[in-house]
């Protein structure tokens, strides 16, 4: 597709990973939010993210398979009308303060989210040359990444605003305070049905891939990279969400303040990696060495997680302290930072393991976003460890496992191109 042709095509799917980020994101404050609503322990509020997750394991195939009747334009519009009800699932939720109504709702918004993601990231990785097109999920990764930077602050400064402490609450405040969810989900189910309208009636195109005929093939657990390529999105996903969801957590285990608004730091840093993806991929930076200093850096910032001290911020002074944002304990930074370490993890494996794949493009998307798994599970089992040990801070060593996984597919499982070379 030339230039002209793409604009459309990016600017909706722009639209659309925005979307991704507000919704996927705002977990990170809805756990802290909910452990108190709901009385929950840490195993328990992560359970938000499980339900969440797990519905991409649960559609992401079935899903495949109403896009290859769909089309990928009907589909997104399927995807996010499913998204509308999702929303509307948290009225009742909030009314009742049930947590099981929430999960309810959340899996629901995560179906949606996974037709949308199936279709839409192989619009982003075919509609330009396959060397390019972490660049081009960058930019996409800028746009999620944004609405996760805003949604925390937009969550603390609606919902929390005049409510000095979570802690000790009666009865009657909490049921107050679940309620104030009310209205933004409503709001968020207009915006969503507005979008079903904007896709249903572009002129977005449909991709093509039957014209090729792969004759050696006749399953995508056929291609290695594909498989191993969902397997380390499995892990990827895990330490992100990680990253991204605990950081709220570990904050009110530290009494860091504003606990629910500490994933938009994570989100930040995660913005200044996909800058990095923008400007250097591929012209100064190749696909597969971006994914090996991702893995390189992750291993990093999680030795400085466990080895660093509560009681000391300096880094975090360096970084933003002279511009008078409110500083972090090091080691509460140092789980910011491994969302510099994980932006780009996503936009290099996505062609890496979809290149080739012909007809069979969207059912390796669907395997790939199935991969998504990794965050309802790995965070589950991080806040298992924790609530059993005690030790948040060295639970973090968990994701160790998930960069090590990374940086092997970097550096040689992404080339494998039948399992007979395994």
């Amino acid at each position: 597709m030339d230039t002209k042709t793409t604009m459309l095509p990016m600017v909706i799917i722009g639209i659309l990973f925005f979307i991704f980020g507000f919704v996927t994101w705002l977990n990170g404050s809805l756990i802290p939010f909910l452990k108190v609503i709901c009385d929950l322990n840490d195993f328990q509020a992560l359970f938000v993210t499980f339900v969440f997750y797990i519905a991409y394991t649960v559609m992401a195939l079935p899903m495949s398979y109403v896009l290859e009747k769909t089309g990928y334009k009907d589909g997104m519009a399927l995807g996010l009308a499913v998204m509308v009800v999702g929303s509307l699932l948290f009225i009742p939720a909030a009314i009742s303060a049930s947590f099981m109504l929430f999960l309810l709702a959340l899996f629901t918004l995560g179906t949606g989210l996974t037709i949308l993601q199936t279709a839409s990231n192989p619009y982003v990785v075919c509609i330009g040359p396959i060397e390019s097109a972490a660049m081009r999920i960058s930019i996409m990764g800028l746009i999620n990444k944004g609405a996760g930077v805003i949604v925390p602050l937009l969550f603390t400064a609606l919902i929390l605003s005049d409510i000095g402490s979570l802690e000790n609450l009666s009865a009657f405040e909490k049921e107050a305070l679940s309620s104030r969810l009310i209205t933004p989900y409503i709001i968020m189910a207009i915006v969503l049905a507005g979008l079903v309208a904007l896709v249903k009636f572009s002129s977005l195109p449909e991709l093509e891939f039957e014209k090729e005929v792969l004759l050696d093939k006749n399953s995508i657990f056929q291609f290695p990279r594909v498989v191993l390529g969902a397997v380390a999105l499995f892990f990827y996903v895990g330490i992100e969400v990680i990253a991204g969801d605990t950081i709220g957590l570990y904050g009110q285990y530290l009494g860091v303040g504003n606990s629910t608004a500490l994933t938009s730091y994570t989100m930040v840093f995660m913005v200044a990696g996909y800058l990095v993806g923008v400007a250097f991929i591929p012209k100064y930076l190749s696909q597969e060495k971006a994914l090996i200093g991702s893995a390189l850096f992750g291993i990093l910032f999680l030795i400085g997680v466990v080895s660093s001290s509560a009681d000391s911020f300096f880094i975090s002074e360096i970084l933003w302290g002279w511009m008078g944002i409110p500083t972090l304990p090091n080691t509460v930074t140092f789980v910011a930072l491994l969302g510099f370490a994980n932006a780009l993890v996503w936009p290099t494996i996505w062609p890496l393991a979809l290149e080739g794949l012909g007809k069979y493009t969207a059912q390796g998307s669907a395997l790939l976003i199935m991969g998504i798994a990794g965050g309802a599970i790995m965070p589950l089992i991080f806040g298992k460890i924790s609530s059993v040990s005690g030790d948040m801070q060295s639970t973090y060593l968990l994701g160790i496992i998930s960069y090590v996984f990374i940086l092997f597919y970097a550096f040689k499982w992404h080339k494998i191109t039948v399992w007979q070379k395994w």
